[in-house]
């Protein structure tokens, strides 16, 4: 599995109840910017989070860090470039890279999260629709 095709490039607008006085944004929205740029990258590989999640299994973040550049502004354009950093087992990794409509990199950042069982509540492997999503999963 070539993990360098494994990247999906996702676009939003900074909104204003997003930003402080001065326009920026808080640098408590970063993880929801991730979310939504890796579910986005989900769906485009034709996984359904609220699919996975009816079939039983959850996929919680267990780790998330984000190194800011240079500050995102109201009424940015971001591209948040999501790249898969590991092939998955039980654990599934992302790095990320966040730009505004110059180019310039904003932040980079990481999330780890975890397949658990929904009843359990435990680690399982990756679901094999998943895998093979992913197989097929071309940028």
């Amino acid at each position: 599995m070539d993990l360098n095709k494994k990247s999906y490039l996702h676009k939003l607008r900074v909104r204003y109840a997003e930003t402080d006085q001065m326009g920026v944004v808080h640098h408590g929205n970063y993880p929801t910017f991730l979310e939504e740029a890796r579910t986005a990258w989900l769906r485009d590989m034709g996984i359904s989070y609220k699919k996975m999640e009816e079939s039983g299994i959850g996929l919680p973040i267990t780790s998330v860090s984000v190194n800011y550049k240079k500050s995102a502004l109201y009424d940015d354009v971001l591209t948040i470039k999501t790249t898969l950093s590991k092939i998955p087992n039980v654990r599934l990794e992302f790095d990320y890279e966040i730009y505004n409509e110059a180019q310039e990199l904003l932040a980079t950042a990481k999330t780890e999260l975890v397949f658990i069982n929904m009843i359990s509540k435990r680690p399982t492997k990756a679901p094999d629709y998943f895998l093979e999503a992913l197989e097929k999963f071309e940028n």
